[in-house]
């Protein structure tokens, strides 16, 4: 058994120079290179010590050719599964992958038509919203209302909407808002889903990033009546900050869907793993529990401080604990109200240029964004503390 060696999440990694999209994009992306970046959710935490020593043992072999996903592969993510969030699967139910929205948008082709409706929750991840208009489907949007105790299902309109559609993307728990929805939630959306004939396509890929004392609760996990009608899409990516890697997966219960996705997934030349992706996601669940259990430490000191600097502090920014997520959802309305800033280029533009801060504006996750910012957290509290100061410079400034 390795013992991982305690992670020291106080100090960050300089990423800069290492063509990352987070710090090496920051220039094309906001029009200065000298922004805090605050946005693409990967972290500035270093991998496991145990996924490092992992891929440095398989780099030291001098062959990167094609490669198979072992039975570890399968065991590694069943073990997980079982551990984590209580899922006991069939590993014949597992499906690699080489990553969670390249297969959404091989699924909403596979299992919808043009014209087909395809019910989102916004404000939700851009892709899943963007990605039924791309592929000509009608998106079909169940807006989340927002409350001050977080944000909640408008649940006559998504009985409505699901009777529309022929496919429901859930985001579980939900990006950006932070929401890990509780079990009587996932058990009713999964039953209107299954009256109207809609499947269910879910992103669960931020289940390992939940805050005590939430749980997560994989939908298909619910009942073998809601397995049927789901496709769960995972990976080791966000929580083990390996996401350039590339390596994903998909728990199908049910042997006739599950068939029609591995059958397409071969065809689309996407059935081959990443040889360096197998290794680091087997070393990662097999010995990578105490290190994320730290970082959930590190996390939750980082989204406490920054709520509780918003709750002291009246620039116009409110903010709900987010359940889950290292990501903050920011409601900057009256923020706009305050500085005049006329529309969502314009707060885009005064986080950007008077900050120094780059975030990922609400508005990109659907219209319900709009007058929102989403904020990356998984950062040493020194870049929080300087991220916060400017921003609250800038603000009393009143500088537009």
């Amino acid at each position: 058994m390795i013992t991982e060696p305690k992670p020291d999440f106080t100090q960050g990694v300089d990423r800069a120079g290492t063509d990352c999209v987070k710090y090496d994009a920051r220039a094309a992306r906001f029009g200065r290179a000298d922004v805090i970046p605050l946005w693409v959710a990967d972290m500035d935490f270093a991998a496991p010590a145990a996924v490092q020593d992992a891929l440095e043992a398989r780099a030291a072999h001098p062959v990167y050719g094609y490669a198979i996903y072992p039975p570890e592969f399968y065991s590694a993510i069943g073990g997980w599964l079982a551990t984590r969030h209580g899922w006991d699967v069939d590993t014949k139910s597992i499906l690699p992958l080489p990553g969670v929205v390249p297969t959404l948008s091989l699924l909403v082709h596979l299992f919808s038509q043009p014209g087909d409706g395809v019910l989102v929750q916004t404000p939700v991840y851009p892709p899943i919203h963007q990605m039924p208009v791309s592929h000509h489907r009608r998106l079909l949007e169940n807006t989340l209302r927002w409350t001050p105790e977080g944000y909640e299902i408008d649940w006559d309109d998504f009985t409505a909407k699901a009777r529309q559609a022929r496919l429901f993307i859930l985001c579980s728990p939900h990006n950006p808002v932070g929401r890990v929805w509780r079990r009587e939630e996932l058990a009713r959306m999964a039953q209107i889903c299954i009256d109207a004939d809609v499947l269910i396509l879910v992103d669960e890929i931020h289940a390992d990033l939940v805050y005590e004392p939430n749980r997560h609760i994989p939908i298909a996990s619910l009942s073998p009546e809601i397995a049927a009608n789901c496709i769960t899409l995972n990976a080791p990516s966000k929580t083990f900050n390996i996401a350039g890697l590339n390596t994903a997966f998909a728990v199908i219960e049910n042997q006739e869907l599950r068939l029609q996705v591995q059958e397409n997934v071969i065809n689309a030349g996407l059935g081959s793993g990443n040889v360096f992706g197998i290794t680091a996601l087997i070393a990662a669940y097999q010995f990578g529990s105490d290190w994320l259990n730290g970082l959930m430490r590190q996390l939750e000191a980082n989204r406490d401080r920054v709520c509780r600097f918003f709750a002291a502090e009246d620039l116009g920014i409110n903010v709900t604990s987010p359940e889950a997520t290292f990501l903050l959802w920011l409601d900057c309305r009256v923020l706009m109200q305050r500085l005049n800033l006329n529309d969502d280029a314009a707060l885009s533009a005064f986080f950007v240029e008077q900050t120094g801060l780059g975030l990922n504006p609400g508005i990109s996750f659907g219209q319900a964004g709009s007058g929102f910012m989403r904020m990356n957290i998984g950062c040493p509290q020194d870049i929080l503390k300087r991220s916060l100061h400017q921003l609250r410079t800038a603000i009393l400034s009143g500088r537009t």
